[in-house]
């Protein structure tokens, strides 16, 4: 069986018991990646990695469910160099990150996945902290994602660097803005 390949919609060809064919076109995967603070919650010009000091940006909910309903899947891309500074472990991370992905699934909202780097380049050097688009790479591979369909909401010039070096539609807010006001932009 002959499956044409390329960019946009996959032709798939269906045959029941050697009989009948029939054609059908499957859209391809396209996710929204979204930066941690100042997108999700809110930047507070310092490390966040209590549950209490977590606080989601206004809006956020809504926009994410308009998202969801238009065919995204949300995928988190964040840098975390606290860690690597010895400010807070990864349990103290992954405690954070359950929190978030927990209190928005209580929304209906589902996160599929969190990638993090928990780098920094007081520390050391690394290919995955952003801007590098490492994290993104992964991802795109990891769940089957379409470049050219998908987009990196972030509140930093790093972000959009990274959204272009993995091929993705980048778009910069201001930090902490309400994430509905942009959704205008993604199609």
């Amino acid at each position: 069986m002959n499956r044409p390949s390329g960019e946009g919609a996959a032709n798939i060809l269906i045959i029941n018991n050697g009989l009948t064919s029939e054609k059908f076109t499957q859209q391809p995967k396209k996710a929204i990646f979204l930066d941690r603070d100042g997108v999700i919650n809110r930047e507070r010009g310092e490390y966040t990695w209590k549950i209490e000091d977590f606080e989601f940006n206004p809006g956020l909910a809504e926009a994410l469910r308009e998202l969801q309903s238009r065919g995204y899947k949300l995928i988190v891309i964040t840098n975390q160099g606290g860690v690597a500074k010895g400010l807070y472990d990864l349990e103290q991370l992954q405690q954070v990150h359950r929190y978030m992905v927990d209190a928005l699934k209580s929304e209906d909202i589902h996160i599929a996945d969190v990638y993090y780097c928990p780098h920094h380049p007081s520390v050391g050097n690394c290919l995955c902290r952003k801007p590098n688009s490492l994290m993104i790479e992964r991802a795109l591979k990891q769940h089957d994602i379409s470049t050219g369909s998908s987009y990196m909401i972030g509140d930093k010039d790093r972000d959009c660097e990274a959204a272009a070096g993995a091929g993705v539609n980048a778009i910069l807010i201001t930090p902490n803005d309400n994430l509905g006001s942009y959704l205008n932009l993604i199609v």
